[in-house]
């Protein structure tokens, strides 16, 4: 039988035809397979690692190489979900806009739900020191110059102490300065920023409607008398509403993305250096 008279043969146009599905399904198996596998070579270790070289000028800790490859995989992942997504064909810096887009669509994937009150008093229970109103303290005070020697500012204290006791005048004994003679409900955080945190720590500890002195101060000597001190305290929901319903959004944005990258991590297979990761990737 001549080559011609073979080549009509239904026979053999069976076998071509079998043989070519088996080829276009090894090649459509093979991309899908790949597809669905992540694997970071030595190769593109080595490539991260000269990265953070270059940057840092140094070479990465261990659990900085560990963040570094984890960044990667999860740049992988939402990369390819992206792409599946079709998010990719309107913007030219391709990476990094998908896996942003891709980041945004996650952490909006609940239902937006506006929380109800009991929800946001158990956040602002459960997260006190985010929203606790600091200690403020309400005090007067008498001013003397640091310039001064430590003998004079200790008799100048000593008199100080006498003349007000006799109901003298606070203005009528502080020297001339730009500090205020009184401060009312202010925080022990802007005390210290403002007076030094020695200051505020002996402030802090001085009993109630008593001259005291001197304190020293990034300024000088002071004589001071405490009027009022409110300690710190957890505001009711009231008072802070719009501080906690900020945070608990926050919150719920990262949980939404953490929890969408996971899912979508665990549909590939992660292979770092030849080996597979344990427990897949961090998000």
């Amino acid at each position: 039988m001549k080559l011609p008279e073979i080549l009509r043969e239904p026979l053999v146009h069976f076998l071509l035809i079998g043989l070519g599905l088996f080829v276009l399904y090894g090649r459509v198996a093979g991309e899908s397979a790949d597809s669905r596998s992540i694997e970071v070579s030595r190769e593109q270790i080595a490539g991260i690692s000269r990265q953070f070289q270059s940057a840092w000028n140094r070479t990465p800790t261990q659990p900085e190489m560990t963040g570094l490859i984890n960044a990667y995989i999860r740049d992988e992942v939402l990369y390819r979900e992206g792409v599946a997504m079709g998010l990719e064909a309107d913007d030219p810096v391709i990476k990094r806009r998908i896996r942003q887009k891709l980041e945004v669509v996650s952490e909006e994937t609940s239902q937006q739900v506006a929380p109800t009150d009991a929800e946001l008093n158990t956040y602002l229970r459960n997260n006190p020191d985010k929203f606790r109103l600091p200690t403020t303290v309400s005090f007067e005070q008498v001013f003397f110059s640091g310039d001064a020697s430590i003998a004079e500012v200790e008799k100048k204290t000593t008199n100080a102490l006498a003349a007000l006791k006799t109901g003298t005048p606070v203005s009528g004994l502080s020297e001339a300065t730009m500090l205020p003679a009184s401060l009312d409900r202010t925080s022990m955080d802007v005390v210290a920023r403002d007076f030094g945190a020695a200051f505020a720590k002996q402030l802090d500890a001085l009993p109630l409607d008593a001259w005291q002195g001197p304190i020293a101060s990034s300024f000088g000597a002071h004589v001071v008398r405490v009027t009022e001190r409110m300690p710190a305290t957890a505001p009711p929901l009231a008072d802070v509403r719009p501080m906690v319903l900020r945070e608990w959004e926050n919150e719920r944005r990262e949980r939404n993305r953490a929890e969408a990258y996971r899912a979508m991590a665990s549909n590939y297979r992660i292979v770092i250096d030849g080996r597979p990761a344990a427990g897949g990737a961090e998000p």
